[in-house]
């Protein structure tokens, strides 16, 4: 025989697009537990589990705050519904949320202002477009993805089941996961489980049940335009569909993520659990990184088992080929599938893959250690130089260039490194280390070819740091502050952290513009570095750790992201948050190849 013990779900707040998969305990005829799916397909001891879920649905109607979806709307904004702005952005749960709010509110006031103008009808921004459901059209529902469904079919037929004290319940899956569409909305989730003999097919026993708050939509902040900086004449941001169709240019998005093994409560206390969680996170990042349409991708902090079964499969349906880099594993003492990594996507459409090199910080520590480490001392360097930290090179063929494919001296190929540095602020030297053993692989490559080059990550070093003056500005003054920080030797002669690589940082360009919207993301830099005044915002840490080079002599800027500043997001909070599924903010930068010349 076999017994359901518990049953219960990991967030009791259920949310539109996101998995709901309750666990089950079991206890089989031999008194051991187990919480495997025991389906039809394959019972155990004769039996199988049946699961149904339902809607509970309320005559009376109920709205959700859209600045606190936990909470039960009791105001609405009736400039929103005369905008025609999505009605889920239009609730409020009282007049000091509203109040609150309205700084972040009427920026979806003006740009809906702003569409009609321009377009005479609403404007499609690059990330957050809305259908009229007022769901995303970027998260998967059950509606919008059939690989989401719910039941036998992709949209789970609703059947009436009961009726009674103004309640009706209506089935919406017949499996042990249920994915809230937007249907769901402030309605309650009941989930039932039921032990089956296999072979009458009738249930043994009660059915086991719980049910879940109401069900709220998911999140979304302000969509995150692209900011043209190519031409001072050209103020304004750009149309997403002009910039698809333009055949020289390309965008390069780069995005630590969060590994999820650093998504703890305990780091993060003040973004809800429900936001933490995988399930949640996983599919409001995806939504914002299919959002941006980017032709390259750069992540980090992106775990091994959710590169394989999660971004590789769901990027692949959007036309991206993955590449992952995992870190290594001589430090880390966890789970190995949990290992988080470098991982870069193309899309197929735009390139193909050329060359693919892999940087293993731990293997050069060993060569520089055997080289300059007296024998006795080995060990203590390794131990500070050994941290997993890796980096992914990536040598593309572009596909949209005109000049000729078939002629080998006008292929049009770019290179992209993505990486992760060490993240300990007191270790100075393995940081700027790591940078000058990355840059010195790609001057390498650079010298082997005629070649434009990125340089995407976190760097974990803030501007103005040895290591990122030595990326900016080609080499580190021998008085830099960061250089009395070298224990084991490895940075001296401070003459020799240097490289030739013309690399400039693509987000410096906004402040070259002086006019409309650039003057706007002015306000967003730090004027002593060029620099956003944050790429990474927790409750411990405002500053800037991400960054995208480029080489100047042979590509330009068109446009970047626009970049987040303290306003955009919600008050008394930092990142990660609901909107927001990071503690690092997404960089994106638009570039266009400069006509090469013969050496």
């Amino acid at each position: 025989m076999l017994t359901v013990l518990r049953v219960h779900l990991p967030s009791d707040i259920p949310i539109v697009g996101c998995e709901l998969t309750p666990y089950v305990l079991l206890k089989r005829a031999d008194k051991s537990v187990i919480t495997d799916d025991v389906t039809e397909l394959n019972p155990i001891d004769g039996h199988f589990l049946r699961y149904k879920w339902y809607r509970v649905q309320s005559d009376r109607k109920v709205a959700v705050c859209s600045v606190h979806p936990t909470e039960q709307a009791t105001l609405q904004c009736l400039g929103c519904v005369k905008a025609k702005i999505p009605v889920v952005k239009s609730y409020h749960c009282s007049p000091k949320c509203f109040s609150d709010a309205w700084q972040h509110h009427r920026v979806l006031h003006e740009r809906a202002a702003s569409a009609v103008n321009e377009n005479g009808s609403e404007d499609e921004e690059i990330f957050g477009r809305f259908n009229s459901t007022g769901s995303n059209v970027g998260l998967s529902t059950s509606h919008s993805n059939p690989n989401l469904s719910n039941g036998s079919t992709a949209v789970y037929p609703a059947t009436v089941t009961q009726r009674s004290g103004g309640e009706t319940w209506f089935e919406v899956g017949c499996y042990k996961t249920y994915t809230p569409s937007a249907d769901d909305i402030g309605h309650v989730l009941k989930f039932e489980c039921v032990v089956v003999d296999a072979e009458t097919k009738l249930a043994v026993g009660p059915a086991n049940t719980l049910l879940t708050s109401r069900v709220i939509p998911a999140p979304s902040p302000s969509p995150r335009r692209l900011i043209i900086v190519g031409g001072i004449d050209m103020p304004g941001h750009l149309d997403l569909d002009g910039r698809i169709s333009s055949a020289g240019t390309f965008t390069v998005l780069s995005y630590n993520i969060l590994s999820d093994t650093y998504a703890t409560s305990e780091l993060y206390s003040y973004c809800p659990s429900w936001a933490l969680s995988w399930t949640y996170r996983r599919q409001n990042l995806l939504r914002e990184i299919v959002g941006y349409r980017a032709d390259i991708v750069c992540l980090q902090e992106v775990q091994s088992d959710h590169f394989h079964e999660f971004f590789a499969p769901e990027l692949d349906k959007h036309g991206y080929q993955p590449l992952f880099k995992r870190k290594t594993a001589e430090v880390f003492g966890g789970n190995i599938n949990s290992i988080d990594g470098c991982a870069t996507f193309f899309r197929r459409d735009r390139f193909s893959h050329v060359k693919k090199y892999e940087v293993e910080f731990n293997k050069a520590a060993q060569s520089l250690t055997d080289a300059l480490v007296p024998s006795a001392q080995k060990k203590n360097a390794l131990n500070r130089l050994v941290k997993d930290n890796v980096a992914l090179i990536v040598v593309l063929e572009a596909k949209f260039n005109n000049q000729g494919i078939d002629d080998p001296d006008k292929r049009q190929l770019v290179c992209v490194a993505n990486t992760h540095v060490n993240v300990h602020q007191e270790l100075k030297d393995v940081k700027l280390w790591q940078v000058h053993t990355l840059l010195k692989g790609l001057e390498k490559i650079a010298a082997s070819a005629d070649i434009p080059m990125l340089v995407c990550g976190d760097f974990n070093s803030v501007p103005g740091s040895a290591p990122h003056t030595l990326l900016a500005m080609g080499k580190v003054d021998p008085l830099h502050p960061d250089l009395a920080i070298d224990p084991l030797g490895i940075l001296r002669p401070a003459g020799k952290l240097t490289h030739k690589l013309p690399l400039v940082s693509a987000y410096s360009s906004f402040a070259r513009v002086g006019v409309g919207l650039g003057l706007d993301q002015r306000r967003r830099m730090d004027p002593a570095t060029n620099e956003p005044i944050f790429t990474n915002c927790t409750r411990d840490f405002i500053g800037t750790h991400d960054y995208i080079f480029y080489t100047a002599d042979s590509l330009t800027v068109e446009s970047l992201l626009e970049l987040l500043d303290e306003d955009s997001l919600r008050k008394d909070t930092a990142l990660p948050s609901p909107e927001w599924s990071s503690d690092h903010i997404a960089l994106l930068a638009e570039f266009c190849c400069k006509p090469r010349t013969r050496r």
